[in-house]
């Protein structure tokens, strides 16, 4: 199926989930995360502020936070790349592009391969780690340098989850993909 009509069936069932099962789905997720080995052995994660129904973070932040790690948000900068600014506790909040809740601007910029793990959403992923995103490239252009290195940890709904993407050289691959049913690494290994 072309990246554009799979993009369109995923959201539109994203968008048909019901709160309840949003809300059960994601707190599953979260739970599987918080428990994996690499999120345990992590001193700083990079995470996300969920839009359109997307796998909610706020259990995973608030366990990160309360256990001493240092949290990291995506922002798109002036330039139109992506970084990651901290999140604390006291941290302010603002809507960023697309409407996206980032830390302010007065908040430290951490280089992503400072992150140990980085959590990303996505719209669909597939057996071998593929990915597609909203389509502007920033988590591929960001990212790319630290495939391969088991960083690069995706969270989904099992539905977003298929057989086959086909990939494109510039898409970033994804190491891990946690759902609310199953763990599917890109090695074949979990």
């Amino acid at each position: 199926m072309p990246k554009k009509s799979l993009r369109k069936l995923m959201l539109d069932r994203r968008r048909a989930l019901s709160v309840a099962d949003q809300r059960r789905n994601s707190r599953l997720i979260q739970e599987k995360l918080i428990f994996r080995a690499e999120y345990v052995a992590a001193h700083v994660v990079a995470l996300y502020s969920p839009i359109h129904n997307e796998v909610e973070m706020e259990g995973v932040v608030d366990h990160a936070l309360s256990s001493g790690k240092t949290v990291l948000l995506p922002a798109v900068s002036k330039d139109g790349g992506l970084l990651f600014r901290e999140l604390t506790k006291t941290s302010c909040m603002h809507e960023g592009k697309y409407g996206i809740l980032e830390p302010c601007v007065s908040n430290r910029v951490y280089d992503p391969a400072e992150a140990d793990i980085i959590v990303v959403p996505g719209i669909a992923f597939d057996m071998k780690g593929h990915r597609i995103g909203y389509g502007k490239g920033y988590y591929d252009k960001t990212l790319h340098h630290l495939e391969g290195q088991g960083r690069i940890i995706a969270v989904c709904y099992d539905f977003q989850l298929v057989d086959v993407i086909a990939g494109e050289p510039h898409d970033v691959k994804i190491d891990l993909v946690i759902t609310e049913k199953r763990i599917v690494s890109a090695s074949g290994t979990v």
